[in-house]
């Protein structure tokens, strides 16, 4: 599935995906390929890409995630990585 994480600033992120944990904010949830389509608002946390094995980690600050043919839009205020 194909992920792109944005912020007012710039893209963030581009690119392929096995698998995104999101800090949901009514709790974590998981996105897997073929998932049903889905809006959500995401609270301050960590966004773990896995991708081929290797995985990512986004420190964000709140915003939402669109999903919807095996698409993830992510619009998030800011990312804080280190």
């Amino acid at each position: 599935m194909h992920l792109e994480i944005l912020t007012p600033e710039a893209k963030v992120f581009e690119g392929d995906a096995d698998r995104v944990v999101f800090p949901g904010i009514m709790g974590g949830f998981e996105i897997l390929k073929g998932h049903a389509p889905l809006i959500s608002a995401l609270s301050d946390g960590n966004i773990k890409v896995t991708s081929s094995g290797n995985v990512q980690i986004f420190k964000v600050k709140s915003g939402f995630v669109e999903v919807l043919n095996d698409t993830l839009t992510v619009c998030v205020e800011g990312i804080d990585n280190e």
